[in-house]
């Protein structure tokens, strides 16, 4: 039995000879040489650089950020500004147009009471005229009527004026005196 636990270990796939041991120990500790002094501090140097390079990716984009948010600021300031600007321009718009309303109103005022005084003046002038018209038409007629009336001529006409005026005076008297 024990013959057959030693031949059957002999057989034994799942043990190794010791030679393929001690050559794949040695192969082994030649692959981990080669891994630990020349590939890991390869792949460890990337790592570090793709870590800088990712930490200034993320800083870069903390800064954009940053800015974006001064830059977000700064427009709604600007805008702030722009709105308060506009609305003080609106007011001095409306302050401007009352104003300019008012002094056409003034102007319109002014020339109304210009138009009113010409009319006036030429009311009086045309009053005026036509008072010395009636004057002398009046002053015709009453020659006439007088000289039918007395039946003597009053053709002189320095005595007829003389007379219309006397009687035109002592009737406007007699109106100022009614007053």
């Amino acid at each position: 039995m024990i013959q057959l636990i030693a031949a059957a270990e002999e057989n034994n796939p799942l043990l190794p000879h010791p030679a393929e041991m001690v050559i794949g120990g040695f192969a082994f500790l030649l692959v981990l040489f080669f891994v630990g002094k020349l590939l890991v501090p390869r792949i460890q140097k990337t790592l570090e650089e793709r870590t800088v390079a990712i930490e200034g990716g993320l800083k870069k984009a903390a800064d954009a950020q940053e800015e974006a948010q001064r830059a977000l600021a700064q427009y709604k300031e600007q805008l702030a500004e722009a709105r308060h600007e506009a609305s003080r321009l609106r007011e001095e718009a409306r302050e401007q147009g009352a104003q300019i309303k008012a002094e056409l109103r003034e102007e319109a005022q002014a020339e109304a009471r210009r138009l009113i005084e010409a009319a006036h003046a030429q009311i009086e002038a045309d009053r005026q005229q036509a008072f010395a018209q009636l004057r002398s038409e009046i002053g015709r007629l009453s020659t006439d009527l007088a000289s039918r009336i007395v039946g003597e001529s009053l053709e002189d006409e320095a005595r007829q004026r003389r007379t219309v005026d006397r009687f035109l005076t002592e009737l406007e008297s007699s109106n100022a005196a009614v007053r």
